[in-house]
């Protein structure tokens, strides 16, 4: 089954920078397509942005736009979110997900942990 895990959370200050990876465990895998969401305590899961496998298309949440940069390496089933100039309100556990079809179960991610300190 396929399984998909992310990295590179951690402690940063406000208006720094992180790169997040998540890397599918199949090289088979080939995602209708891959994102993000974030969730901090006692709030729901909210979208962060995704991107579309075969076409590219980008989407974000408005929180994130113009900060934020989704992307993808095909050859390594490998998609990452650049985000710049956080803020602490970007403090959250952060998701990623893969979906094979439009509207097909989203596997999940164990989450990592992004905290931005002022």
């Amino acid at each position: 089954q396929v399984q998909v895990g992310e990295s590179g959370g951690g402690l940063v200050q406000t208006g720094g920078s992180l790169r997040l990876s998540c890397v599918a465990s199949e090289r088979t895998f080939s995602p209708y397509s891959m994102g993000w969401f974030r969730q901090t305590p006692g709030k729901e899961r909210e979208f962060v942005a995704r991107i579309t496998w075969s076409s590219n298309v980008t989407a974000y949440a408005d929180s994130v736009k113009g900060r934020f940069t989704i992307s993808r390496d095909n050859a390594k089933n490998t998609v990452y979110l650049q985000m710049n100039s956080l803020e602490v309100e970007d403090t959250a556990v952060y998701y990623c997900y893969g979906r094979r079809s439009l509207r097909g179960v989203p596997i999940w991610g164990q989450g990592t942990q992004v905290t931005v300190s002022s």
